[in-house]
């Protein structure tokens, strides 16, 4: 099977390595959110994907239907998808608190805020 046949699989494999790479280089709170959320939708197309069947129906028994699809990885994303937007807001009223507490959500500024306040507690 060529390369383009497994599209879906190079989707999933640039998504997930975009999401990395913005969790780890950006310094922001809320582009690291993003970035966790780009890197979750791959992982929900590594899971649909193969899900599917070509000519494969909803598995529901009828007269003459052979092939059925399996429903099982689109109810587990579904779940995926609401534990996903929970942990979106949780992560998102974080970073509004770190930004009341630090007046920054860049990371650097934060971490320099807290070695100021040891520094000062030191002494």
């Amino acid at each position: 099977m060529s390369a383009l046949g497994h599209f879906s699989y190079w989707v999933t494999i640039f998504l997930l390595v975009a999401g990395l790479f913005i969790v780890i280089a950006r310094g922001n709170l809320v582009k690291k959110l993003i970035g966790l959320s780009i890197f979750q939708t791959s992982v929900y197309l590594l899971y649909i994907a193969p899900g599917k069947l070509i000519g494969g129906t909803a598995p529901i028994v009828g007269t003459g239907i052979t092939v059925y699809s399996n429903p099982l990885p689109h109810v587990l994303i579904l779940t995926a998808i609401v534990v996903g937007i929970a942990t979106l807001a949780l992560g998102l009223a974080l970073v509004v608190r770190i930004r009341e507490s630090y007046g920054s959500v860049e990371e650097d500024e934060i971490l320099r805020a807290e070695e100021a306040a040891l520094r000062d507690e030191a002494t």
